[in-house]
């Protein structure tokens, strides 16, 4: 298999996680449904997307620069949806939409 057969596949997985995250934020009601849905971009979509490129370019720096890259979304994305969701109880704890 080639590299760039390689990388065509896993960015078409990157590329159905992003696609499949946004068709359900615009479906699905409610802030928390939709925050889970974007947890899922963040934490599946954007490290695939990374890798790919990745894999396209090639050995080198600026592979290890877009693998970082995925690795502090990786990382940083479920955080980010927790404390968004708190924050978002807080402001508003009467409310469970």
């Amino acid at each position: 298999m080639s590299r760039h057969a390689l990388a065509l596949g896993v960015l078409a997985a990157g590329s159905g996680a992003l696609l499949l995250a946004a068709a359900a934020f615009a479906r699905l009601p409610g802030r928390y449904l939709r925050l889970h849905a974007l947890a899922a971009a963040s934490t599946l979509g954007v490290p695939l997307t990374a890798v790919a490129v990745a894999v396209q370019t090639g050995p080198g720096r600026a592979a290890g620069k877009l693998l970082l890259i995925g690795a502090l979304v990786l990382a940083a994305g479920p955080v980010t949806t927790m404390a968004i969701g708190r924050l978002t109880v807080r402001l508003d704890p009467g409310r469970s939409e």
